[in-house]
């Protein structure tokens, strides 16, 4: 599912970039990150490591302590809430935090009322990111009547109204059963793939990244420490431990056949596809020609 960006531009630019609380943790250290247009790129990191606040400096809730955010070539501090927010969308980990309207047609409406765009034009936004999100027969239900996972997908909806380049999404799959979290990561793809909108999520979830993710960025006690492609990050095992973090389970149970069972497997798939594709290559041929046959009859 991955894709070539080429030579993509910046969407959004961290250089230097610290933050400290009032109480005076220091939560982010000199951060260095640009994510190109159309990216997905992955903030992994454990509790308390800093992609929370990463985030929300780079959605301009936090101002950095030193260094500097660009949005599409622009210092964000120059930017007026009303242009970065038709830029740059933000989703909360809670959607109760986000969500206020009292039904879903009127809280997707109340950013693109707010920009004084005509009645008609906001109806089609609602209607639009609604269809987007797999809500459209939602608008006229209740806030406080949808489930945990449907409140997460019109608070979604409602930041996609603005028409952003870039989403930023802390935590987007928290909260979720097994089947919420594969809807929401088709969906982010879908976003990035079919709209090009730049994907910056923030999240501690390995398993599934390996097929989402260009680019995963490993975060460490507020500073990166490997910001690269989805293979180059999951095969290192020794830093995921350094950050509190794991391999994907299928890389895991490879990486201890090789290590500790002495088993020839040539790499350390990220997928069960991957694995699969591994696991026939170690099945002799002429074992492989008798399962071909049995199939066949």
């Amino acid at each position: 599912m991955k894709h070539c960006l080429g030579n993509a531009a910046a969407a959004m630019e961290c250089q230097g970039v610290s933050y400290a609380y009032e109480e005076g943790t220091l939560a982010l250290k000199e951060i260095d990150l640009t994510i190109r247009q159309g990216e997905f790129v992955a903030l992994l990191a454990s509790n308390g490591s800093g992609k929370t606040t990463l985030i929300k400096v780079m959605a301009g809730l936090l101002k950095p302590k030193t260094g500097r955010v660009r949005v599409n070539g622009r210092p964000i501090h120059k930017l007026s809430p009303k242009v970065l927010y038709q830029q740059v969308g933000l989703v909360l980990q809670n959607p109760k935090d986000q969500l206020f309207g009292a039904t879903v047609a009127e809280d997707v409406a109340f950013g693109p009322r707010n920009l004084g765009l005509p009645e008609d034009e906001i109806q089609c936004r609602v209607a639009r990111s609604l269809e987007q999100v797999g809500a459209a027969g939602f608008a006229r239900r209740a806030i406080h009547h949808l489930s945990f996972g449907e409140q997460k997908r019109v608070a979604l909806a409602g930041v996609l109204a603005m028409g952003p380049s870039i989403l930023l999404l802390d935590e987007a799959t928290a909260g979720l059963d097994p089947a919420g979290e594969t809807q929401m990561m088709l969906l982010l793809n879908r976003l990035n793939r079919e709209q090009g909108i730049a994907v910056i999520f923030a999240t501690h979830l390995v398993d599934m990244l390996p097929l989402f993710a260009d680019r995963v960025c490993v975060l460490d006690h507020g500073q990166v420490l490997r910001c690269e492609a989805v293979g180059e990050i999951f095969r290192d095992h020794a830093m995921l431990e350094k950050a509190g973090l794991r391999m994907p389970y299928v890389t895991s149970l490879f990486h201890d056949m090789q290590r500790l069972d002495r088993v020839p497997v040539s790499g350390l798939p990220l997928t069960v596809r991957e694995a699969r594709a591994e696991l026939l290559s170690l099945i002799p041929e002429e074992l492989l020609m008798k399962i071909d046959a049995r199939n066949a009859t």
